[in-house]
């Protein structure tokens, strides 16, 4: 996540449907038929009564029904960062199912699978796991935070002081998915300081907790992919709190990471800046954090690239394996203190900016599978959490224009 001035955490468009054209968004809204009022027939009076007629019983009015929506556009080659572990697993499914993407990341907390040294609860994840394989979608797993028993600081998240132990897991882990998960991501931003606690920020160190997980997926797993986890885009290089990433990402090379993995992960947030600028533009739709190329997706991707192609790097593809944008409209009293810049975007240039990026990716043949951030965080946390302004989902479930945009999406060719 975008780590601004002061560190901050990991946190056209097709509009919602014309009232009458097509369904409310929320999906389980329906339409009541119109209640007709009948009267009873008056039979007449005098010497000679007629016969009253026995009245007809009226003719049933059809039931109204939603006009159908045209199915989501098939997109393999895109992405969407789910959180599982809280709400209906078949909700979830159901609306992953309506974007049309092909892969599907979960984020895998190490600590909450193997609570003591042997003993491990995968209950929650077989059934993740279960589902995405039921459906077709390929299954990214995202691997972070070892238990705090194998730490040297229990604050925040961080790797194990020894790094075989990650191996270890990454062996256990593997070995149960075998032919059933595409690819793992080796741990999170590993150059911000709350992503490693308790260890040196080091690009070295890092690929040293890669080599590990590397080699224990591909004797597990051979056909699973490996991809480096991302590092945070961040304007902060003091070495304590962060690492730039550019500079993270070029120790990474230097340590020998192309060796280890199958794709280069990165996470090129924007704050509120769209896809196609630059920081070096003249001038900005945003009103601030347009200062660093680390505020922008574009000069992420192409800076990456660029670092790639300096150490001789044309075998991998960029894993874009986290991205979004925020918007607080319609999302309740949401606190934006410290990123205003949320204020800035709307629903409509969230929605716009998604589709767009998406698009760059498939225009550059350099970049490999891409994961917006995220589906259904606010369905989980609601407005009060900061998160929630990236989400697909408000916090009711109804869809936002971004969902929208990204189910009719279609894709380029490349």
């Amino acid at each position: 996540m975008l780590l601004c001035v002061a560190l901050i955490g990991c946190f056209s468009c097709a509009l919602a449907p014309t009232p009458g054209a097509v369904p409310s968004p929320s999906p389980t809204t329906t339409l009541s038929p119109t209640q007709a009022i009948y009267l009873p027939v008056i039979g007449g009076g005098g010497e000679s009564p007629v016969a009253t007629p026995t009245p007809k019983a009226p003719t049933p009015r059809p039931k109204p029904t939603p006009t159908p929506w045209p199915p989501p556009v098939p997109k393999p080659g895109y992405g969407i960062q789910v959180h599982f572990f809280a709400g209906d697993l078949g909700t979830t499914i159901k609306w992953i199912n309506g974007l049309g993407v092909g892969w599907v990341k979960q984020q895998v907390e190490w600590h909450t699978i193997e609570h003591l040294p042997g003993e491990f609860d995968w209950e929650l994840l077989d059934h993740v796991v279960a589902s995405c394989e039921a459906m077709g979608f390929k299954l990214l797993l995202s691997v972070v935070r070892a238990p705090d028993w194998l730490r040297a600081d229990e604050l925040e998240s961080g790797p194990p002081t020894d790094y075989a132990q990650f191996g270890r897991f990454m062996a256990q882990l593997a070995a149960r998915y075998k032919g059933r998960v595409a690819a793992y991501e080796l741990w999170n931003e590993p150059n911000l300081a709350r992503e490693w606690r308790g260890d040196t920020l080091d690009p070295a160190r890092f690929v040293a907790l890669v080599v590990e997980g590397s080699k224990a997926v591909r004797t597990a797993d051979p056909d699973a992919l490996v991809i480096s986890g991302g590092p945070g885009v961040t304007g902060i290089d003091d070495g304590v709190e962060a690492i730039d990433d550019r500079v993270f990402l070029r120790g990474m090379y230097a340590a020998g990471v192309a060796q280890w993995v199958d794709g280069i992960g990165v996470h090129p947030y924007s704050a509120a800046n769209p896809p196609d600028e630059s920081w070096q533009d003249a001038t900005h739709v945003a009103s601030g954090y347009n200062s660093h190329p680390s505020f922008f997706f574009r000069d992420t991707l192409e800076d990456y690239h660029a670092i790639m192609l300096e150490y001789g790097d044309v075998q991998h593809q960029l894993w874009v394996t986290e991205f979004g944008w925020p918007s607080a409209e319609n999302m309740g009293g949401m606190d934006t203190t410290g990123w205003e810049y949320g204020r800035e975007v709307s629903e409509r240039q969230q929605a716009e900016y998604v589709v767009r990026a998406y698009h760059m990716g498939d225009e550059r043949a350099w970049v490999g599978p891409m994961f917006l951030w995220n589906l259904n965080l606010a369905t989980i946390w609601g407005a009060g959490n900061p998160a929630s302004a990236y989400s697909l989902l408000r916090p009711d479930g109804s869809y936002r224009p971004a969902y929208l945009a990204l189910r009719w999406a279609e894709p380029l060719g490349r």
